[in-house]
């Protein structure tokens, strides 16, 4: 069967949600060194909150989209002050802080179905019109934009991390948590703002899937795995690799379907993510560990 553009054009949108939402779980995971599953449902609360504001409060859609972003980042530096920070200061293990993450995730989750309840919810601010055009196959202008929203995003992140002082105090942080507090680093302040922006970032990525589909109580989870798998396969915290891992994963994804019933989408991404675990941990761009002279 032949490829047809609309293929391509639909693994790079795919490409552009997970990249961004990998990039964004990288950034913490980089600084807590564990996996904060909480983080699919700040995704979530990027989305629902916009709904809410332009709904039920009948806000401007340019006014709601960035009450949503920040009701992101607040919901993202609460998990963060209130529940994670209390456990580091007790000398609790990553698993400890996965499980935590898993219970706000469940607990998030079903306060949205109480609120908002479990059928789908749509954010609609045009009429609905046939896409543009472009090589035979079609995109619709809140494509484009969130293709372009994500790309300018994470050119963003990655001058954030290599031209700031607080790029450098991440990058410390991950490389040696101990002795970046012994330097002089404020760590505590490093991970409320690493959070904050993080979570930014995931409430950008829920709002820009709202704006273009239907939106439900557990869509953050199947975005934050696909997100994970996009990071690891990419090389964990390395930008150009989370983009690269982002893409492939995509183009796996809706190509791979020509052959495969829809419903193989996720078995392909999380056999893609075995295969680089078992030969290639480090994924595109990271580096492997060297050898210990004894």
């Amino acid at each position: 069967m032949a490829l047809s553009p609309q293929y391509f054009i639909n693994s790079l949108l795919a490409a552009s949600t997970w990249a961004l939402i990998g990039v964004s779980f990288a950034l913490i995971f980089r600084v807590g060194k564990f996996f904060h599953f909480a983080h699919g449902m700040v995704f979530t609360i990027g989305a629902y909150s916009t709904f809410m504001f332009v709904d039920r409060l009948d806000m401007p859609l340019l006014a709601a989209i960035p009450a949503g972003v920040v009701s992101s980042m607040i919901f993202g530096v609460i998990i963060e002050s209130a529940v994670y920070r209390p456990l580091r200061q007790r000398g609790s293990r990553p698993l400890v802080l996965l499980l935590a993450s898993l219970g706000i995730y469940i607990v998030l989750q079903n306060a949205i179905s109480c609120l908002f309840g479990d059928d789908t919810k749509s954010i609609r601010f045009a009429r609905v019109a046939e896409g543009i055009d472009i090589l035979g196959a079609r995109i619709t202008p809140v494509q484009i934009f969130t293709v372009g929203a994500s790309v300018i995003l994470m050119l963003l992140v990655a001058v954030l991390l290599r031209k700031t002082t607080f790029g450098r105090a991440i990058r410390a942080i991950a490389n040696d948590q101990e002795l970046a507090t012994i330097s002089g680093v404020a760590t505590n302040g490093v991970f409320f703002w690493t959070f904050a922006f993080g979570s930014a970032l995931a409430g950008i990525a829920g709002i820009l899937v709202a704006l273009d589909v239907d939106i439900t109580p557990g869509m953050g989870m199947n975005a934050l795995l696909m997100g994970i798998v996009a990071a690891i396969i990419g090389g964990m915290g390395r930008i150009l690799g989370v983009a690269f891992g982002a893409l492939l994963l995509g183009m796996a994804q809706h190509i791979g379907v020509i052959w495969l019933p829809t419903q193989w989408q996720n078995a392909i991404a999380f056999i893609i993510l075995v295969v680089f675990l078992l030969f290639r941990p480090e994924g595109f761009f990271g580096r492997r560990p060297g050898k210990v002279a004894v």
